[in-house]
């Protein structure tokens, strides 16, 4: 497998783990508050901005600063 290969191989398995942890803790969240779901739409928008935010700053890293 090559280097490439393995970084996808590992994101996909990070991110698959993240989700899952995620899924559990909403579910817990949820039964908890005795809900059918556990965001509303506006957490839900947060969530997702949050998200952009985090992907954003992944895909930028090793760049070099800008100089101004």
């Amino acid at each position: 497998m090559t280097n490439s290969g393995r970084i996808i191989f590992f994101g996909l398995v990070l991110g698959a783990a993240t989700g899952l942890i995620a899924a559990l803790l909403l579910n817990q969240r949820a039964e908890k508050e005795g809900r059918n779901t556990a965001m509303t739409a506006g957490e839900g928008l947060k969530l997702g901005v949050l998200l952009l935010g985090v992907l954003r700053a992944i895909g930028s890293l090793g760049e070099e600063p800008r100089k101004k």
